[in-house]
């Protein structure tokens, strides 16, 4: 793993301790941001789209190797006709623009969730998008699109059970283990970290299994206002705590 070496010294971050492998991020506090400016809320939408854009290329810089986005959750759908919109909009053109804009850095798009119930337009494009940058071995951008930790968990259950019950699988062989892998993050590694902005102190769904030994940062910063200092904050203080992983202290 990369050491925090490469970028300037005054960034405060211990280069003598490993970076997480993956950091998970819920993009929460456009509607706010934008609220607070007497803006539209895809104003704020917008703004978080850059955010995350930036967020991208500073991590792939750093040497993280998956950044996983909470994008579009199950339960967005139950915003106004009008915002649900606009967030499809924004997706869409960040995927069509992806790779003209992740130019030269070698990033990877993965996307996780049940995607059946996107346009065929979005399915099209997550399809290109995964399919050309699949050879290249940086950042790993993992989006969260219709994803929901409980409906992931449910169906993970079912096909399980569909394959015990056609004799495919042992159900006195499932475990942790072999659970994970009927996930959609199957070949993803757990998060490290998590990071929550806005103020709330919730997972809001959000790989609900895959984070059960992730470190949890908070801040009341929104998301559209999550600056690189904030990024750095964040892996300072997860390289601070120590990580037990239910055992003694180390």
């Amino acid at each position: 793993m990369q050491l925090f070496k490469r970028k300037p010294k005054n960034h405060g971050v211990d280069a003598d301790r490993k970076l997480p492998v993956h950091i998970a991020v819920i993009m929460d506090g456009n509607g706010r941001w934008a609220a607070r400016r007497g803006l539209p809320r895809k104003a704020g939408h917008r703004e978080g789209a850059n955010t995350l854009k930036r967020l991208v290329k500073e991590c792939n810089a750093i040497g993280i190797k998956y950044l996983t986005a909470y994008a579009f959750s199950t339960e967005n759908w139950n915003r106004p006709r009008e915002e649900v919109d606009a967030l499809m909009d924004l997706l869409l053109e960040f995927l069509r623009n992806a790779e003209k804009e992740l130019a030269g850095t070698n990033i990877r798009i993965l996307v996780i969730g049940d995607t059946g119930r996107l346009s065929d337009e979005i399915q099209k494009e997550i399809e290109r998008v995964v399919v050309n940058t699949s050879v290249n071995t940086g950042l790993n951008l993992v989006i969260a699109l219709n994803y929901g930790s409980r409906c992931e968990i449910v169906s993970a259950a079912a096909r399980i059970a569909r394959d015990a019950r056609d004799g495919r699988i042992d159900p006195e062989k499932v475990d942790e283990r072999l659970f994970s892998s009927y996930l959609y993050t199957r070949e993803i590694p757990d998060p490290d970290l998590v990071i929550r902005p806005s103020g709330e102190y919730r997972l809001s769904n959000f790989l609900l299994w895959q984070s059960s030994y992730s470190e949890f940062w908070f801040s009341d910063v929104l998301w559209p206002d999550f600056t690189k200092e904030h990024l750095y904050q964040a892996i300072r203080d997860f390289q601070n705590r120590n990580r037990r992983f239910g055992g003694l202290q180390r």
